[in-house]
């Protein structure tokens, strides 16, 4: 592409070719055009060029830790064995099943949210896009699964701002007094805290609600982690999203990362699980694939 693009301009030729030099004349300092001839300059262009080869410097670039027999024996029969592929297309049946005989909608949300999490949203996306559809258009009346449920409310504000639905943040106002602080009630629900501070990353300019929520979140879930240990799954997602929040990461390492730590919840779903597992190493094993073609 780049030969067409500048194949497409007209060439020019300039027979003649000046060069400004430097000398010195009774102290003085002076500078003097020199003209010289087309040929006179393919012929200094020649030289330099000639030079320039013999000091040109080696890059110094080591050789690669994996030899060419080491890649091409990297095999793991993820992608040639077709049972791996029967299996999962029957565990996404079996979820995209759950996903639509689901009738209450935060469960719907939770179960929306560990797919992502997972890595696995991309097989569901019709089922996903028609859930949060539904969900944003009955958002217009008061609905009672979230009515007063910071943790829900939080939840759908993430996940329908992620999918470009447009959500106000003052969805959160009935969650503080009158002083514009977090209400004492909800000091101890870590959960929705937690999605709160992770909604908080999706605000828009000049949303300073969210930007104040946030540090509120933070100054309350920070002393959960040091007076609390009971539940490990849920701290080990405080401590991931103050490393860095969940929707600043990159998905597919996310996956990887989560895999481990929702096979330590213990109300994981195991279809899900077993999914997320085997769709992870299919993936992995086409990486692979294309590595050693690559390497060819």
């Amino acid at each position: 592409m780049a030969f067409c693009l500048f194949s497409s301009f007209p060439m020019c030729s300039f027979p003649i070719h000046s060069k400004l030099k430097n000398f010195s004349y009774n102290g003085s300092s002076f500078r003097r055009l020199t003209v010289f001839s087309a040929s006179q300059s393919a012929v200094t262009n020649k030289t330099s060029i000639e030079d320039d080869s013999k000091i040109r410097r080696s890059a110094n670039y080591h050789r690669p830790i994996w030899d060419y027999d080491y890649v091409q024996s990297l095999r793991d029969g993820f992608v040639q064995d077709e049972s791996y592929n029967e299996r999962a297309s029957k565990l996404q049946e079996e979820v995209r099943m759950m996903l639509g005989n689901m009738v209450d909608s935060l469960e719907k949300l939770e179960l929306i949210d560990t797919l992502q999490r997972l890595g696995l949203s991309h097989h569901f996306e019709a089922e996903i896009n028609k859930t949060l559809k539904n969900i944003s258009t009955d958002r217009i009346g008061t609905a009672a699964w979230k009515k007063d449920n910071l943790y829900a409310t939080a939840l759908e504000f993430r996940l329908l701002r992620q999918h470009g639905y447009k959500v106000d943040q003052d969805v959160f106002s009935c969650f503080m007094d009158d002083v514009g602080n977090i209400k004492s009630s909800l000091n101890q629900d870590f959960k929705g805290l937690l999605n709160l501070y992770e909604a908080s990353y999706l605000l828009l300019e000049g949303e300073t609600m969210l930007e104040h929520a946030r540090e509120l979140a933070a100054k309350l879930l920070k002393q959960y982690l040091k007076e609390n240990n009971d539940d490990q799954y849920l701290r080990m997602l405080v401590d991931h999203a103050f490393e860095l929040p969940l929707h600043w990461r990159m998905p597919r390492l996310e996956a990887r990362w989560f895999i481990d730590v929702y096979e330590k919840n213990k109300d994981k779903n195991p279809i899900i699980l077993e999914l997320a597992i085997l769709d992870y190493n299919i993936v992995q094993s086409m990486h692979l694939e294309d590595f050693r073609y690559a390497s060819t």
